[in-house]
């Protein structure tokens, strides 16, 4: 066989493969990253290069690269059952894990629908959501609301409730764009406001729209404390319970978009769990099956579930995908859930948070650092820098310094694998003053 290097590799990509959310033309001048393998927090190339994972490869990797729990599960699921069709089938992953799932969640979800993606899982419930209201004779609450800056996938109908001018601009005339609503983001609050008292002005604005127009709305989507793509936008859990309280006073499905934020990422096990309250809709993904294969989950109520139950076809959910309740993916999912139950993550989790932020406050304190903040396992801050190409930038020399960080604009955030040791830590937050520091 021969032996790969990373120049082979890039040629062959830039050849065969169209990249995500790229502009191809830009790897004449930032070179792709070729990967050979993964391990733990690390991933390495085919020179013997390796970059500390900070960002979980797109928020995915919770318990580390080629993790042996996961990997003997799936390999013990191979000799069993690839895939079967849950459309008039069913098999033991796809029911253990939505009767685990049923226990972890929020109380009141006691239904499992399945999906490929994060954003299968928003077209899924934005479906089901108006499904429910035409089949209990209100057909006009057809229309959502989300928050500014909001996002929540790049198919049509998750664009629809995605408030990012770039996707906006390209994909505008395809898309019936809904309203959206000021986000309770407390880096907008005015000096001397809490966190808390901010939050409660903003679920203000959410009242008044919901007063006008609630007779049209099916649902209010939301990312649960932390808005991932607005720049990890982190804001109080008294909005989520006021949230609730208004969608429940005028009769508003509440969607909880747990794909980013679910899985432990936030502290709890669901971001939910912090303000005390149950959606109608609990969106998962990403971090459900450690990263290892595309899953989504939508959970939703007995309620919601029953106005579907009936002799006509027509009143079913009419939704599929070829690979919906994959036994395997269904399969890492528990393993996933196992390495939650045996290991104590959570509690180990805050642990590290506590760690990382003791030992940052060099870097929280910098005079270019802005709005340091933390939630969980999730850190965020701005930076004051004269480079307009400053997350290219900033992404090219943290790869030369050994750490995979992804900025978003001016944007750095960590969203390490739970499995970070305190080591690493120090290598991620020291290298990253350091870039700060290059770059200002």
């Amino acid at each position: 066989m021969k032996i790969q290097t990373n120049k082979d590799l890039i040629s062959r990509s830039l050849s065969a493969v169209w990249h995500p959310c790229s502009q191809m033309k830009q790897y004449e001048s930032f070179p792709l990253v070729p990967i050979a393998r993964g391990s733990g927090a690390w991933l390495y190339d085919f020179d013997g290069n390796k970059y500390l994972d900070a960002v979980s490869s797109w928020w995915v990797n919770l318990f580390g690269h080629s993790n042996p729990s996961i990997n003997a599960a799936l390999r013990d699921q191979l000799e069993k059952l690839e895939h079967v069709m849950l459309a008039g089938f069913t098999h033991e992953p796809v029911v253990e894990l939505s009767e685990r799932l049923r226990e972890l969640a929020p109380p009141g979800l006691g239904h499992c629908f399945y999906g490929s993606d994060g954003a299968s899982a928003t077209e899924i419930a934005l479906k089901m959501s108006a499904h429910y209201w035409r089949n209990t004779g209100q057909p006009d609450k057809s229309q959502f609301i989300s928050l500014q800056d909001s996002y929540h996938g790049e198919t049509l109908g998750a664009l629809s409730v995605t408030d990012v001018a770039l996707f906006r601009d390209a994909y505008g005339a395809l898309i019936k764009q809904q309203a959206t609503v000021i986000s309770p983001d407390w880096r907008h609050a005015e000096a001397g406001e809490s966190s808390e008292a901010y939050a409660l002005r903003c679920a203000g604005a959410l009242e008044s729209h919901l007063q006008q127009h609630h007779a049209q709305l099916a649902a209010f989507i939301i990312e649960p404390l932390v808005q991932g793509a607005a720049g990890m936008a982190m804001y109080h859990p008294a909005y989520l319970k006021r949230a609730r309280e208004l969608c429940d006073q005028y009769d508003v499905h509440l969607i909880a978009d747990e794909i980013a934020v679910g899985m432990g990422r936030t502290g709890t096990m669901f971001a939910c769990e912090q303000g005390g309250i149950s959606p109608d809709f609990l969106l998962i993904s990403k971090g459900i099956t450690g990263g290892y294969l595309p899953l989504s989950i939508v959970m939703t109520s007995d309620t919601i579930y029953q106005a579907f139950y009936d002799d006509k076809t027509s009143r079913g959910f009419l939704h599929s995908h070829s690979y919906t309740g994959n036994p395997l993916a269904c399969r890492a999912a528990l393993a996933t859930l196992d390495i939650f139950k045996q290991n104590e993550v959570l509690s180990e989790n805050r642990r590290k948070a506590e760690y990382l932020n003791r030992i940052a406050a060099p870097l929280k304190n910098h005079p270019k650092v802005k709005s340091f903040r933390n939630t969980g396992m999730i850190w965020a801050f701005e930076v004051e820098s004269p480079h307009a190409d400053f997350a290219q930038r900033c992404f090219s020399l943290a790869l030369s310094q050994e750490i995979l960080i992804r900025p978003m604009g001016k944007t750095v955030y960590f969203m390490p694998p739970y499995v970070i040791s305190e080591s690493e830590i120090e290598i991620l937050v020291m290298r990253t003053l350091t870039l700060v520091e290059s770059l200002t």
